[in-house]
């Protein structure tokens, strides 16, 4: 008979115990992040390049839709980040367009971050905050890296001034920019309204104008914002392009496949974005090959893709569940920090193997 025996090393390793669970709200999810825009760009551009060095897991994102809601779904957005983040976890997200005339908020998320290594989750955060964080965290990050061999813009257009515009403009203010001219255009007057009373509560010295077309926004707009519920391209005219803007394409179905075709086009993850019937997506349908694209920010980043200044240049990101994680924990450490931590006790309650 052979014995097997422990080595000394293996014997004294610790045995991983089962952590407590957190729940973090809202109110302390918006504590942790509010004036924190700069740390969270620099986080979110840490997390750019640890993926583009392979050092994360990022499956595709799962839709959840309805045959008799079309407009509403509900995506679940699987990650793992390695580095110093090291976690792995899910974001929840729903997005109900007719919540919005309902008086509340279009989109709602909750996030379970996991342990690595045993694997329980050990917090579940209010997460609408984090995603439009981390949104608004990744348009700053690509503005600034995309703008640095043409002029900076002073002229800047919001296609759509929902709570995803507003984060964004505190991105960017927030990270240096400032306009001369902002231009505001929604399809509700309430909304263009409402966006224009933030602009000024915000402190802007820029002369804001809402818009009463598409075209004037996008003809007068040298850094273009896109922040819509759209579902299918509804921009189509090439020619509205002609002076070579800076397009954050954030809400992927605003363009039509001609425009990224005269563009210069950037992705977050070309896999990731390459579908859903995005924009990319419709483009690469229509062509039939993603010759059209670039490259991702990771390229632009690491010096692999240049910008030209003579082209349009157009950021689609789809979105990557590993910024959402990164938001999440960066949340979960401050407030585990300040010992505000509200703890779920004895949330696992099985955890003898027999009984």
């Amino acid at each position: 008979m052979t014995t097997t025996h422990s080595t000394t090393s293996e014997a004294f390793l610790p045995r991983p115990s089962v952590p407590s669970f957190a729940v973090i709200p809202g109110a302390q999810v918006q504590r942790a992040l509010q004036g924190r825009e700069k740390q969270i760009v620099e986080l979110i551009e840490s997390i750019y390049r640890l993926h583009g060095a392979g050092d994360s897991v990022n499956p595709p994102s799962y839709f959840l839709r309805f045959p008799d809601r079309p407009s509403d779904r509900i995506i679940a957005l699987p990650a793992s980040v390695g580095g110093r983040v090291l976690v792995d976890g899910l974001k929840w997200i729903s997005s109900f367009p007719q919540n919005v005339a309902e008086g509340i908020p279009r989109a709602s998320a909750v996030m379970i971050l996991n342990d690595h290594d045993t694997g329980y989750p050990f917090a579940c955060l209010e997460s609408s905050i984090i995603s439009a964080t981390r949104t608004a965290g990744s348009a700053a990050l690509a503005a600034n890296w995309l703008s640095r061999d043409r002029p900076r813009a002073k002229r800047v257009g919001f296609f759509g001034v929902g709570l995803i515009a507003r984060y964004i403009h505190t991105f960017l203010t927030a990270t240096g920019w400032s306009f001369d001219e902002l231009g505001v255009y929604d399809l509700s007057a309430a909304s263009a309204a409402g966006f224009c009373a933030y602009l000024k509560r915000s402190g802007t010295t820029g002369h804001i104008t809402v818009c009463d077309s598409a075209e004037r926004l996008i003809r007068s707009s040298d850094l273009i914002v896109f922040a819509t519920v759209a579902g299918q391209p509804h921009v189509k005219d090439v020619q509205w392009f002609a002076h070579n803007p800076l397009v954050l394409h954030i809400s992927l179905r605003d363009l039509a496949p001609e425009i990224l075709l005269a563009s210069t086009n950037i992705v977050d993850d070309v896999e990731h974005c390459l579908k859903a019937n995005t924009a990319p997506h419709l483009t690469e349908q229509l062509t039939g090959s993603r010759d059209f694209l670039s490259g991702t920010l990771d390229d632009v980043m690491a010096g692999r893709v240049t910008i030209p200044a003579e082209r349009p240049v157009i950021f689609s990101p789809f979105g990557l569940g590993v910024l959402d994680l990164a938001v999440g924990k960066y949340v979960y450490d401050e407030v585990a920090r300040s010992g505000e931590l509200h703890i779920i006790d004895d949330f696992f309650h099985e955890l003898r193997r027999y009984g």
